[in-house]
């Protein structure tokens, strides 16, 4: 009988075989899923936090710094673009009262175990966008 044992010994490799694949499917969905609820979080504090401003450089600075904390609290440090901001209805006065402020936040995030060679137009990673708009309170002073 030369084939004893061989059950066991096709088993394991058909199972490491699938396995796997299947482990690291479940790993980069689970950072791509993270990158967006990072950048939604993001995009939404930053917003909050820029029409609570005195001024719009305050504004730009502490939405900034919102959107570090919140992809820092993601362990997201690389990839992260400056954010942007549009105003409405007057687009040069940003805390204009009942005015509304939009937010948007840009990262790329690279897969996990993938080479930077093999990105996405040399940026090495998934693109992802996120905004969000907050209403100025009218009684912004």
């Amino acid at each position: 009988m030369a084939d004893d044992g061989s059950a066991s010994l096709e088993f394991i490799t058909a199972g490491v075989l699938l396995l796997v694949p299947l482990v690291y499917l479940i790993t980069a969905l689970s950072v791509l899923q993270g990158a967006a609820f990072a950048a939604e979080g993001a995009a939404r504090q930053a917003a909050r936090v820029f029409v609570q401003s005195d001024t719009t450089e305050q504004a730009a600075a502490a939405a900034q710094q919102a959107v570090a904390i919140a992809f820092s609290d993601f362990g997201i440090t690389d990839g992260v673009a400056p954010v942007e901001y549009s105003c409405e209805p007057v687009p040069d006065a940003c805390l204009t009262r009942a005015g509304h402020v939009t937010v948007t936040v840009r990262v790329s995030v690279p897969l996990p175990l993938m080479p930077a060679f093999l990105g996405r137009e040399g940026s090495g990673g998934i693109p992802f966008v996120a905004t969000a708009t907050q209403a100025v309170s009218r009684f912004h002073s």
